[in-house]
């Protein structure tokens, strides 16, 4: 037994949180994760066939080569003791019934949007309403799409007041990490609205 040594104190555990990321086919969300992943991002990504051309809308989306057919993951440290682990949800419509499984201890989530087929995330927005987890919408700004003011937006897809709509890029860490901070802060304001409700 070393008397004389000093025990070094362990650093805590850090909070670890799961947050998704849905939204239509092409909309960004492969992207968004691999933007602000701190780890190489694990990707299931098959390259598009003619097979899928029936049920694979790709209007607007010339340059799509690939689809997600399972999920993507990442990894994001927002703080010492806080880190976000991140999950793409698939988005064409054969690939939904995955969705329960990934939303399994969310957190939260983020529904990317594009305004070019902004009907694309309908989808996600109900889901995650109808499961009454927290999310908020992000408008993924691509090159040359139109752009609306963020309450024409809101009104196109009819959000509650209190689901917060911000525009981001999803190629840009920063742009990505500020989406990720508000889902958090909606989700805690979420979950003490909840627990006041029951009280």
């Amino acid at each position: 037994m070393n008397v004389g040594r000093t025990q070094r104190a362990r650093p805590p555990q850090p909070l670890t949180l799961k947050i998704l990321v849905a939204g239509g086919f092409g909309v960004g969300k492969t992207t968004l994760v691999g933007s602000v992943s701190e780890i190489r991002p694990l990707r299931t990504e098959e390259t598009l066939t003619e097979a899928g051309r029936p049920v694979d809308d790709l209007t607007g989306l010339t340059d799509k080569r690939t689809t997600t057919v399972a999920m993507d993951f990442g990894r994001i440290t927002l703080r010492e003791d806080l880190v976000l682990y991140l999950f793409g949800t698939p988005g064409q419509q054969r690939f939904w019934f995955m969705w329960d499984e990934l939303a399994e201890g969310a957190l939260g989530a983020v529904v990317l949007a594009d305004t070019r087929r902004l009907a694309d995330c309908f989808a996600a927005v109900d889901y995650f309403e109808q499961r009454s987890i927290p999310f908020v919408v992000a408008v993924n700004r691509f090159d040359g799409a139109p752009r609306h003011a963020a309450s024409e937006v809101r009104a196109a897809l009819d959000l509650d007041a209190e689901v917060p709509l911000l525009l981001c890029d999803a190629r840009d860490r920063e742009s990505v990490k500020e989406v990720l901070v508000e889902v958090v802060a909606h989700a805690r304001t979420h979950v003490a609205a909840r627990r006041g409700a029951t009280v």
